[in-house]
């Protein structure tokens, strides 16, 4: 028990720590932008105004998916009924551009699968998913599996995509906040390291696991189990 507990502090002083880190990062750019503005009046004003707005929009994001990853961990939050099929195809239908301009196959499949949770953060928890598997794909011609299907004891959501190799190791890492298994293959979405951690945090909330396996090809398959409506996760 007393390990159980040094290890939970231990993880939730590295999350601090880096969060702390990733705040810090785009504070300090838009501090560095902001003084070559105000030191270089020759400066193109264009392209600082557009060099801070990304940086700001990061920012943004980030302190959204903290606030998120928090609210998901108090599990403060109404349940209902809800179907895992349709959460998994309106996420694919919102990422499909993004796959299409990278050339990335995305594949929906399964029957209706009720489970009991947050509409919101169940929705959350599966275009985490979906987005991880197309940002971390293969560089032309990857694919992706998005799958539903019922059971007497659980929910089953699985996403699952091709890729580089990654050892059983790493994969066990990928769930901690900022951890990230190879470089993203398309940057245009950067994000911020924390989507399989809020993945995993409400997978938690709703009592349900979720489980990371590499493939011998490569790519990653993602499981979640979720109490079916019957067997109702607690509050």
């Amino acid at each position: 028990m007393l390990a159980r507990l040094e290890a939970h502090v231990a993880e939730q002083q590295r999350f601090a720590a880096n969060a702390s880190h990733e705040l810090r990062t785009p504070l300090a750019v838009s501090k560095a932008l902001l003084d070559v503005a105000r030191t270089d009046p020759d400066q193109d004003t264009d392209e600082i105004i557009d060099r801070l707005h990304t940086v700001n929009t990061r920012a943004i994001d980030l302190t959204e998916a903290l606030l998120l990853l928090s609210r998901a961990g108090q599990r403060s939050f109404t349940r209902e009924r809800v179907d895992l099929s349709l959460l998994a195809e309106e996420a694919t239908e919102t990422l499909l551009p993004l796959a299409e301009r990278h050339g990335i196959t995305l594949e929906t499949g399964g029957e209706v699968t009720p489970a009991l949770g947050s509409p919101t953060l169940l929705l959350q928890l599966t275009t985490n998913l979906v987005h991880n598997a197309i940002v971390h794909n293969l560089p032309d011609g990857g694919r992706v599996w998005v799958h539903t299907a019922p059971g007497p004891h659980s929910s089953l959501l699985t996403v699952e995509n091709t890729g580089a190799r990654i050892s059983p190791q790493q994969a066990s890492t990928l769930t901690e906040p900022f951890q990230r298994g190879t470089e993203r293959v398309h940057t245009d979405h950067p994000g911020v390291g924390l989507g399989l951690a809020i993945a995993n945090t409400i997978t938690q909330a709703h009592n349900g696991t979720l489980t990371l396996t590499p493939r011998p090809a490569g790519g990653l398959r993602i499981t979640v189990h979720l109490p079916p409506p019957h067997l109702p996760a607690g509050r």
